[in-house]
């Protein structure tokens, strides 16, 4: 797929990945839609400028269906079209299972799994009369290794990689694309606050030795839209964390 002149919905695009992402499309030529929960705001707009590309805010709760089905509506009002969603958005809420409560559990569920059902099936429909899209799911490396304090994080992360082989399946046939992303430490202001001390053990961790930056996740992100010939799939950054 060609990028340029394409329109990307990003989930959680005000910070983090994905910005990053949202920017990395934008650099490409592609129209970006911004979104979260509250109003985007004239700043965020504004770092766009220079692309020369259109882009808008779309406010809303990805765990609500309903609210999901009406952000892509008024994306493809603004838009014409989503050709490309990237389902970013999400949280963490971190306890030891015995002091897990079903509510920690199900929050997160909701919002990183659900969400992304919500807003995947919200522009299947499109995407397959139009016999092309992408959709890339954002996971993790705890859905493909787990994490101590992690149990809803990571079953919401390794569900999103068992939905986006089911959905791939469905959709192939009608041109639409489904992958995942498995970052794993990539820097951001949760890392930035992580004392040293800690960072340095987690980096001990990834054979590359360093962590990663949000760019480079943006950049596979790219890639996954615009390679035609590839669904179905996990691509994990992660410095060769998983590495088999």
């Amino acid at each position: 797929m060609e990028l340029k002149n394409k329109n990307v919905f990003v989930t959680g695009s005000t910070r983090g990945i994905g910005l990053a992402v949202a920017h990395q499309f934008a650099s490409l030529g592609a129209n970006i839609v911004l979104n979260g929960r509250s109003e985007i705001s004239e700043d965020l707009l504004a770092q766009f400028v220079d692309y020369g590309v259109t882009v808008v805010g779309i406010s809303g709760d990805i765990s609500n269906g309903e609210d999901a089905k009406r952000m892509v509506a008024e994306a493809i009002e603004k838009l014409g079209s989503v050709d490309v969603l990237v389902n970013n958005a999400g949280i963490t809420n971190d306890k030891l299972m015995l002091k897990m409560t079903e509510e920690d559990f199900e929050r997160v569920l909701k919002i990183n799994l659900t969400g992304a059902f919500n807003m995947t099936q919200a522009v299947l429909k499109p995407m397959s009369k139009a016999r092309q899209g992408a959709i890339i799911n954002m996971s993790s490396v705890v859905g493909l290794m787990g994490n101590v304090g992690q149990a809803n994080y990571s079953a919401s992360k390794a569900g999103l990689i068992g939905f986006t082989k089911s959905v791939a399946r469905e959709v192939a046939a009608r041109g639409v694309r489904v992958n995942a992303i498995a970052p794993g430490f990539i820097e951001s202001d949760m890392t930035d606050a992580i004392p040293e001390k800690m960072k340095d053990a987690m980096i001990a961790q990834v054979p590359m030795k360093r962590i990663g930056q949000a760019k480079e996740v943006a950049e596979v992100a790219a890639f996954l839209a615009g390679q035609e010939y590839l669904t179905g799939q996990t691509i994990a950054i992660d410095g060769g964390m998983t590495m088999q």
